[in-house]
């Protein structure tokens, strides 16, 4: 653990004040303590240890971005994104179900939510007795979530009336609240959406599958099917119709933040592939001796400074982005364009990285093996390569 520690220590970089280098490296020792020796178990079984969401609350790692007047750490967007970094390179699955909770569900409530729901379920999801989760996209509604969202929610005196379901959803299975978009008024197309603050106690609601996944193993993943569920209309997001706002400022978000998940696994892979290299032999010499192995190895390290130097770029322009801003504009192209680069550098990243560990990185049961097939979804989740690269084009050529 101390060879780990010291070689794999968060990289220094400019764009981090000293606080900011600080907290990452704090992040980067409690998660490799705590929950790095997790991973091959939650592979196996694709659960995720109950003792997780308790421990990352305690030491004031949920809630990154909530004020502490609702029980939140009170940090500055960068300062939580590379947090998310750390804990993604100690544990890609925890750093997954990090994001979906404490970004996509907390953050969006914080953000959008009066007082009162603030003041009942922020505590409880910053302390870690509560888990998060965001229910957006549908079985026939993936990059097109708002267009072609068949989930509705119909007004009944003090309630709404929830029917639909939605898929892909990490942490479905283990949520305690989820914050559902639902469509209040389908005449109105996209414009109609609405979003609900749902506990997933509440009748007319279930978990339809746990989702047998490829990799992000111990990071549960579902489909939530609504029945005919009561929803107090007091636990609206926002106002009635307006989801999109919400939406759009959240996945600006998302995408930025995802970044570091995704450099955070890449820098793993880097990791383990100069280990590996420096301690495997052929031909009676270490294969980080030939030349082929080196340039991997240079090429790897190129496509992670890249990704990780427009991430830090991306993650400071996202500072004080401001309720109802995003999914238009700089911001909107820029996140996108962060996510592509991120996403792409980590694929070219694992490829390589098997291709060193040889025969060994074909292997399920290897750290390399299950960074590679984690990785792959990065490509598709949180918005496609294609839909990304259409944002940023249709950002450029407007006007």
């Amino acid at each position: 653990m101390n060879v780990q520690l010291r070689n794999s220590s968060s990289p220094r970089t400019y764009y981090l004040t000293e606080e900011q280098q600080a907290l990452a490296d704090q992040a980067h020792r409690f998660f490799f303590s705590e929950f790095h020796h997790l991973n091959a178990q939650m592979d196996e079984t694709d659960n995720l240890p109950p003792s997780v969401f308790p421990k990352l609350g305690a030491m004031g790692y949920l809630g990154l971005n909530v004020s502490p007047e609702y029980g939140g750490a009170g940090l500055d967007f960068t300062s939580a994104c590379v947090i998310t970094e750390e804990l993604s390179h100690a544990s890609a699955a925890i750093g997954l179900s990090h994001v979906a909770h404490d970004n996509l569900c907390v953050n969006n409530i914080y953000r959008n939510a009066n007082d009162v729901l603030r003041r009942k379920y922020l505590p409880g999801l910053c302390n870690g007795t509560m888990i998060g989760a965001l229910g957006l996209t549908e079985p026939g509604a993936g990059s097109d979530a708002l267009g072609s969202m068949r989930t509705t929610a119909k007004g009944d005196g003090d309630h709404y009336i929830l029917n639909g379901s939605k898929i892909y959803i990490t942490n479905g299975p283990i949520a305690d609240v989820v914050l559902v978009y639902a469509k209040t008024s389908p005449e109105k197309g996209a414009k109609g959406i609405s979003a609900f603050i749902v506990e997933t106690d509440t009748p007319g609601f279930k978990v339809a599958q746990k989702l047998n996944k490829m990799g992000f193993r111990g990071s549960p993943t579902g489909e939530l099917v609504f029945e005919d569920c009561r929803v107090p209309a007091k636990n609206m997001v926002g106002k009635p119709d307006g989801g999109v706002a919400v939406t759009m400022s959240g996945l600006d978000l998302e995408r930025a933040i995802v970044c570091f998940n995704a450099t955070g696994i890449s820098r793993r892979a880097l990791q383990i592939s100069i280990d590996y290299a420096k301690t495997r032999q052929q031909f009676g010499k270490p294969i980080a001796s030939f030349q082929m192995v080196q340039a991997m190895l240079a090429e790897m390290y190129t496509e992670i400074e890249a990704a990780r130097s427009l991430a830090l770029h991306t993650a400071a322009m996202c500072e004080g982005l401001e309720e109802g801003e995003g999914g238009r504009g700089e911001i909107h192209k820029l996140t996108a364009a962060a996510i592509f680069k991120a996403a792409a550098a980590t694929s070219f990243v694992l490829d390589r990285a098997v291709q060193i560990h040889g025969g060994s990185g074909y292997m399920r049961n290897t750290e390399v093996n299950r960074l590679y097939r984690t990785g792959r979804v990065l490509e598709v989740g949180a918005g496609t390569q294609e839909v990304r690269k259409l944002i940023i084009s249709g950002e450029l050529l407007k006007n």
